[in-house]
């Protein structure tokens, strides 16, 4: 209204200048208003149908047709699944497991998979985690052999709530045919990856609520022992910093972490350019749309691609991961904690970094007598076991040539950051390294603060690779 009176002012200071500016002003404002009024009726007619697809089974080009309103990201897609297997918990647990799968030609690893899964964690694991397999295949034959394999063979994990069976109906799904044939794929190529995109999509969208944490794994894949155990050991790492995705294997679309609050958009982004690339590239646009610009993947990993034949017309697939260790992995508990040094840090190799167990490091250049590298932590903790190691492969000489490790008790504020007000002395560094084992037997108050401490200057820079803390218990209350 206001922008009408408005208009109207300018009208009676125009009418006794000419009728004809006024009269073409007029014909416009109308026109502009009626535009409005129309798209008003649009508006609501989009969401009326909105309305009719939340309630009736959608066909493929309605149900796509949905999906250009993007005003509910956050919100879960409305797909009916069908339960091959198991029903969901009411009660949330740590951690969901997700795989699809659909018939291959040569070779079917989901079994194995899901014995290795089950097989690598410990009874207490167990109770945290839940397996959620998306069968994506529209051979209804082939679906319910496999799932009276997979009952028989894993009754009682279904029994407890630990692994379900889904499938997302052929009806759900946008048309494959006439698809986008990007980067000069064959058309059955680009039929194969977009529908990839779609089977992962629905199976992200089903397990939002099942957890507090989703894991990613294709399936064919192979554990190490005690994988949740390290997970949860980095995720308490990380505790206080902003991440999207933490990688725990460096192939494809294998050990991809997620916080389950992002399973929707995620979802969405996945269906919404289902037809223009590969899930896993897919994966990379999205991390860094919400600004986590940098890859953060931890060795060694925890999962390794097992199967010889892929999923896509039976092809050999030999790769390998090279970090991957299957035995029980000490991954340290590095408690959440803020990092100090004084020595002149080289680009953007900040202190952060020694102390993350991502392949990254600390590097500065060449420090003096008295420099120090200090790890206030935010709760004081018992420590049993430090490591840390300075160096690196191509630069063997950038190492701590003489220093001291300390820990320290009462926590100050000072000009350059917190510092402990006393420190005893653990050991002194040789070629560069260090590692302690039974701190809280030699220390007897809980520590605040670890510090590196230069005792000679040297002319050679230094490269603090990686700082490693074990712990005794969580950090005190």
């Amino acid at each position: 209204m206001r922008l009408l009176w408005k208009s109207l002012d300018k009208m009676r200071c125009l009418r006794k200048r000419s009728t004809i500016p006024f009269l073409g002003f007029l014909i416009t404002f109308l026109l502009f208003l009626n535009l409005y009024i129309e798209d008003g009726y649009v508006l609501e007619e989009d969401k009326r149908q909105l309305r009719d697809t939340s309630v009736h089974p959608p066909s493929s080009e309605r149900y796509v047709h949905t999906f250009r309103d993007l005003s509910n990201f956050s919100g879960t897609i409305n797909v009916t699944y069908r339960y091959l297997a198991g029903t969901p918990l009411n009660r949330k647990k740590y951690l969901t497991i997700g795989l699809s799968s659909v018939k291959r030609k040569r070779g079917n690893y989901l079994l194995e998979t899901i014995k290795s899964i089950f097989d690598q964690s410990s009874y207490e694991e167990l109770k945290e985690i839940v397996v959620v397999v998306h069968l994506a295949d529209f051979d209804l034959v082939w679906c319910e052999n496999l799932v009276q394999e997979i009952t028989r063979k894993f009754a009682h994990h279904i029994i407890a709530g630990r692994l379900l069976v889904i499938q997302a109906p052929e009806e759900y799904y946008p048309s494959l045919d006439g698809l986008k044939r990007n980067y000069n794929d064959p058309e059955d190529r680009v039929r194969f990856r977009s529908k990839q995109n779609v089977d992962y999509a629905f199976l992200l969208n089903f397990c939002t609520n099942l957890s507090h944490f989703y894991m990613m794994l294709e399936d064919d894949v192979r554990c190490s022992r005690n994988f949740l155990t390290a997970l949860k050991k980095v995720i308490t790492s990380r505790e206080g910093s902003y991440w999207v995705m933490l990688e725990f294997s460096k192939l494809g679309y294998i050990g991809k972490l997620y916080h389950s609050r992002d399973l929707p958009r995620l979802a969405h982004f996945l269906l919404m350019f289902y037809q223009e690339m590969p899930c896993d590239w897919l994966l990379i646009h999205f991390r860094g749309l919400l600004a986590q610009k940098d890859v953060i993947r931890f060795k060694p990993s925890l999962f390794q691609h097992m199967g010889y034949y892929s999923s896509y017309k039976g092809a050999e697939n030999k790769l390998k991961d090279d970090d991957f260790e299957e035995d029980s992995i000490d991954i340290p508990d590095n408690p959440p904690a803020a990092l100090y040094t004084n020595i002149n840090v080289f680009e953007n190799y900040d202190a952060t970094k020694a102390y993350s167990s991502v392949d990254e490091y600390f590097w500065g250049k060449p420090p003096s007598t008295g420099d120090f590298y200090v790890i206030v932590f935010n709760k004081s903790t018992k420590i049993s076991k430090i490591k840390i190691s300075t160096g690196s492969d191509d630069r063997q000489n950038d190492i701590l040539h003489h220093g001291a490790l300390e820990v320290g008790e009462k926590l100050v504020g000072t000009k350059k950051g917190k510092q402990c007000s006393s420190y005893i002395t653990l050991g002194e560094f040789k070629n560069g390294n260090i590692e302690v084992q039974d701190v809280d037997h030699k220390i007897a108050f809980d520590i605040e603060c670890v510090r590196i401490v230069v005792t000679a200057s040297q002319k050679e820079w230094l490269i603090i690779r990686s700082i490693s803390l074990w712990t005794t218990q969580p950090p005190s209350q």
